[in-house]
């Protein structure tokens, strides 16, 4: 059976260590997030980033939108936010009901975009420059980190899926690249899919389609990451279907207590390196 990567563990680890520089900080940071419309995944997210920006004495700022909500609108404040020196980070809760993501988060500053998607932050991570690396990404890489660790750190892995959207996949590509792991997007919709997954030393998959990942998608010892939230009935589900790959995968996080906390943890930690930024620029 698989290894279960305990994201809530590694995370509380992380903000603790995030409180205490707080503490030592003159000036205190803040993150503004804008949220638009009902999707009960995003509210869950958000309310989780809420609670440990106010465990780490971080200013949090929260800005609700209905889902029909016009773009003009939503960008007329990234715009009022990226002027505010209170304010050292911004996001928008992704996905978006309608409105165009890229559009949004390219009005971000780069040195305030702590989600790390802005096309600056991805290319200065694409050419090894500073720059934010996205949170999800990063919490991402450390959940694998510790599945190498757990499985063994002689074990080869090598070779990875990351099943989603560009956007999704391009910063763990570059992430994976420094450790020389060649990994490849595959589209949720291929028909090969599992003929494409089945393969790889490391599977990650963030789509939001439950039970997208079964059994015959993981090549045997794999490390698994999923990423998909679903609500269905009062019950957050992931994109893999833990029963059939359990017994296949080497290790694998779980769905709610795996990605999610460690993302929120990476988060707190870009917010800290914004401010950084922000100080020098």
């Amino acid at each position: 059976m698989a290894i279960l990567l305990d994201g809530r563990a590694i995370g509380a680890r992380i903000r603790e260590k995030v409180k205490e520089r707080v503490a030592r900080m003159a000036i205190k940071p803040g993150l503004a997030v804008l949220l638009v419309g009902d999707d009960p995944a995003s509210h869950l997210y958000v309310s989780l980033k809420r609670k440990a920006c106010e465990e780490a004495n971080i200013r949090f700022e929260l800005f609700l939108y209905p889902a029909n909500e016009p773009e003009a609108v939503i960008l007329a404040k990234v715009d009022e936010l990226n002027r505010r020196e209170d304010i050292t980070g911004i996001l928008v809760q992704l996905p978006l009901p309608s409105q165009d993501a890229n559009r949004m988060i390219a009005h971000i500053h780069p040195n305030k975009d702590v989600d790390g998607f802005h096309k600056e932050n991805v290319r200065a991570l694409s050419e090894g420059r500073p720059g934010i690396v996205s949170a999800l990404a990063l919490g991402i890489l450390k959940l694998i980190d510790e599945g190498r660790g757990a499985l063994g750190r002689g074990t080869q892995k090598n070779r990875a899926a990351i099943v989603g959207s560009s956007l999704f996949a391009e910063p763990i590509r570059y992430l994976l690249a420094e450790q020389n792991v060649f990994a490849e997007r595959v589209d949720p919709d291929d028909a090969e899919l599992a003929t494409k997954t089945n393969v790889s030393d490391i599977l990650i998959v963030g789509v939001g389609r439950p039970g997208l990942i079964t059994g015959i998608c993981v090549k045997p010892g794999a490390i698994v990451i999923d990423v998909g939230t679903t609500k269905i009935d009062e019950q957050v589900i992931g994109d893999v279907d833990a029963l059939s790959v359990e017994p296949i995968a080497g290790a694998m996080s779980p769905v709610p207590g795996g990605v999610g906390p460690m993302t929120v943890a990476m988060l707190l930690l870009n917010i800290l390196k914004a401010a950084e930024l922000q100080k020098t620029s």
